[in-house]
């Protein structure tokens, strides 16, 4: 069954206003009338609901739904700028798969730049993949979306988690491989988890002395080195094993 998000409160009868929303639910998704769909609105509650009226775009709430599928942790991932569509990709799967924040910020080793006008649009863009795969994966809500244009901006940012972690390519290629798990299981449910990781190149020795001194914990991924858009993945699937599927 589809499922949309709607901005506001739900009521009894919901009226869709925002044009992108009208475009894909009746153009595109060719809602007709009493066709069912699962709307999200701000509380971020499931709700049943039935169309009544498409030439008004008009919905019926007919009940409320238990599931939730977010993950019991809030895990935000930071990577620097990545180049060409990798950001696209990271966007779309870390929402898959359930992160609750993603970042984007100028690393050492970036290639592109993004400022301005040019960083608004690629914002939006990113939130809008972001609401996609939300509602192709069934989500309680969407992933917020923010690009730094400054360093230094990201660096203040950094308070607030329960952990810090630093994916960094050095410490996998010595053989460290138990920091994460072992990190992981003292955390519990609730928590705040920041991930971050280095664009194609990897994070820069001085960055990593930075993100050190704000309590970050450098961890390797494995004894694979994984490219800069699937190491994220990893990470989030990670979680999600020892939160979701641990017995």
């Amino acid at each position: 069954m589809q499922q949309y998000f709607v901005s506001g409160k739900a009521e009894h009868f919901v009226t869709i206003k925002d044009e992108a929303s009208i475009k894909h639910m009746f153009s595109v998704m060719r809602l007709q009338d009493n066709d069912k769909a699962v709307l999200v609105f701000d509380d971020r509650v499931k709700r049943l609901a039935r169309v009544s009226d498409r030439l008004t775009h008009t919905f019926e709430i007919l009940e409320e739904l238990p599931d939730n599928a977010e993950l019991p942790v809030d895990v935000t991932i930071a990577s620097g700028f990545l180049k060409g569509d990798k950001l696209e990709f990271l966007v779309q799967k870390t929402s898959e798969l359930g992160v609750h924040t993603i970042w984007g910020f100028p690393a050492d080793y970036s290639v592109v730049k993004w400022a301005g006008t040019k960083l608004a649009k690629k914002t939006d863009k990113l939130n809008k993949i972001a609401q996609g795969a939300a509602e192709q994966s069934k989500r309680n809500r969407i992933p917020t979306v923010k690009l730094f244009e400054k360093t230094t901006d990201f660096l203040s940012s950094l308070s607030g988690f329960d952990r810090i972690f630093i994916a960094y390519e050095e410490a996998a290629k010595a053989g460290e491989n138990s920091t994460l798990a072992r990190e992981l299981a003292l955390l519990s449910k609730g928590c705040k988890i920041l991930f971050i990781f280095g664009p194609e190149g990897g994070i820069s020795p001085s960055e990593l002395a930075v993100l050190e001194s704000y309590g970050g914990l450098k961890v390797g991924l494995g004894p694979r080195i994984m490219r800069a858009e699937t190491a994220p993945l990893f990470a989030l699937s990670s979680v999600a094993y020892v939160f979701e599927l641990m017995p």
